[in-house]
């Protein structure tokens, strides 16, 4: 199992390589607000844990493992930015607040989380009912006593 950090890595490097075609330890370092040398020092670990095949001077390319775990975590964080979205959680808050809790969950809790998407995306009256219940909080928590 990768650690939480190997994971922010793969997640990066699977996200580069389907938008740009390659990830570099550069782009990779721009990303994850990290020095170069911390980037390089990772991409060797992930390559001796076969998540990547790293060639010095050369870049590297995912495994089927890496490639594997890349999709499994993009998924995952889609997903909980969706069920953010879907509850009502503020736009501004959404990117910050998966990346607080995307390494906390189980597998089996995302495969939930993915249950109780899909169950307000197939009503979408769903969703107008969960806002109306919110609506209807934020006035007794504005007015307690009325």
């Amino acid at each position: 199992m990768p650690t939480p950090s190997m994971e922010d890595y793969i997640e990066q490097i699977y996200i580069l390589i389907e938008d740009k075609g390659y990830a570099r330890v550069s782009d990779i370092a721009e990303a994850l607000s990290v020095h170069p040398s911390s980037v390089t020092k990772m991409v060797q670990k992930l390559d001796k844990d076969q998540y990547l095949v790293y060639e010095k001077y050369r870049g590297f390319v995912l495994t089927a493992k890496g490639n594997k775990t890349g999709k499994r975590l993009v998924y995952r964080h889609d997903l909980l930015e969706q069920l953010l979205n879907i509850i009502g959680v503020k736009e501004e808050n959404i990117y910050e607040d998966v990346e607080g809790i995307e390494h906390h969950l189980s597998w089996d809790a995302i495969d939930r989380i993915g249950d109780l998407v899909q169950y307000f995306e197939e009503d979408e009256t769903r969703i107008h009912a969960l806002r109306e219940i919110q609506r209807k909080n934020e006035i007794e928590e504005e007015h307690p006593n009325t």
